[in-house]
């Protein structure tokens, strides 16, 4: 398993009035960080970012979207990416559409549990790769005890970033303190973990501010991954279809490789 350095956990109610607005914009040799909501067996654009990164912050205090991947994501056939189906966690919300991603609860976690071992099962028991799939699988299929749709889906993340060899580590938003405002909570964020950059994908650089970064001497980083052979299909299915196809091993050294070859364009730039 992959060694993880764990910050203090702060409630924000318990800090002083605008706490990351005093910190220090100093952070010689601080790695990238990436901020996220738990995908539920993540597709393949959103691991590689996280694998990039030194740091992943789980955005777990956002209000939950049926629409997104927080608790879905699209099982690919093994033999054609471009054939698959939903597997989805039936979720309920206690508040409603104003209920949080941490606060979101399955419905009948015994049943999705089981539906969720068989379709992926299903999919990918042929894959020359399977006993590493089931590796992946069986935390996984514990975390359906917490009840918590969130607890799952940021499983299905980890146990794949540790398979995969990621020697990074993990925080919780909810935990931090951070300003609102959409540009200014993820600039406070990235300070707080001490991070130099911040790895931004396509859909946020349309709307984020770099400013509220440079304050906090902090880099945004476009984050681009490539679009030929196995990621031809990353933006749309879940990494598993990967694994499936290469193993570990390849899968990894895809990874490191694309993130090494990130990290030099910029240091290039």
């Amino acid at each position: 398993m992959s060694r993880r350095t764990c910050m203090p956990h702060t409630s924000p109610s318990s800090v002083t009035a605008s706490p990351a607005a005093s910190s220090e914009p100093d952070r010689p040799g601080g790695g990238p960080c990436a901020i996220h909501q738990p995908n539920l067996f993540p597709r393949l654009t959103t691991l590689a970012k996280l694998f990039a990164a030194d740091t992943w912050i789980v955005l777990d205090d956002v209000q939950f979207s049926r629409r997104d991947y927080q608790h879905r994501t699209r099982l690919a056939a093994l033999e054609d990416a471009d054939r698959w189906r939903w597997l989805s966690i039936p979720t309920h919300l206690p508040q409603g559409r104003q209920t949080s991603i941490r606060d979101a609860l399955i419905a009948d976690p015994a049943l999705a549990r089981r539906r969720t071992a068989a379709m992926i099962r299903q999919e990918y028991r042929t894959s020359p790769h399977w006993a590493a799939l089931q590796t992946v699988l069986e935390p996984v299929l514990a975390a359906f005890d917490s009840g918590r749709t969130a607890a799952v889906a940021e499983t299905s993340t980890r146990v794949l970033l540790d398979l995969l060899g990621w020697q990074g580590r993990v925080l919780t938003a909810s935990r931090l303190p951070a300003r609102p405002g959409r540009s200014q909570r993820l600039a406070d964020l990235t300070n707080e973990a001490r991070a130099g950059t911040y790895l931004c994908g396509t859909g946020g650089m349309t709307y984020l501010d770099p400013a509220l970064f440079a304050a906090r001497g902090i880099t945004v980083a476009p984050f681009l991954p490539p679009a030929a052979g196995i990621w031809s299909s990353a933006q749309r299915v879940t990494a598993l279809w990967a694994l499936a196809h290469l193993g570990p091993a390849d899968l990894a050294a895809q990874l490191r490789a694309f993130a090494d070859a990130r990290a030099s364009l910029q240091a290039a730039a």
